[in-house]
């Protein structure tokens, strides 16, 4: 499967540029005394954070990615796509296991589900 194939969902990138700003102002803080350097891994680990985190979607399988690692699922172990009471976007597992996706909103499951190449039913009747 090509890059080009994957759908990506990512956190607003103004968190990114907030991190930068944050890390920018700290700089005085933290210089000030060797001992305050650890302040700057607090915007700079947000900064990776935003950078990194979120959910991929391609035929084969979904990857959710956070700060430190990733989890793939194979699309045939998705029992249910949803949104939870606050909007976000839900994976249950064949399992029962419910998985929050990074990054995907209610209204982003319909491009999920299209980047399977399966089409959305409605169940409403």
């Amino acid at each position: 499967m090509s890059r080009a194939d994957t759908v990506h969902f990512r956190p607003n990138q103004a968190i990114l540029v907030a991190a930068i700003v944050a890390f920018i102002g700290a700089l005085p803080l933290a210089t000030a005394r060797w001992w305050l350097l650890w302040v700057l891994l607090v915007p700079l680990a947000v900064a990776v954070w935003a950078w990194r985190s979120g959910t991929d979607a391609d035929a084969r399988e979904l990857r959710l990615r956070a700060l430190v690692g990733q989890r793939r699922i194979p699309w045939d172990r998705v029992a249910e796509l949803t949104a939870d009471d606050r909007g976000r976007g839900v994976v249950r597992l064949d399992d029962g296991e419910l998985l929050v996706l990074p990054a995907v909103r209610a209204d982003d499951l319909p491009r999920l589900v299209s980047a399977t190449g399966q089409q959305l039913t409605d169940s409403a009747g």
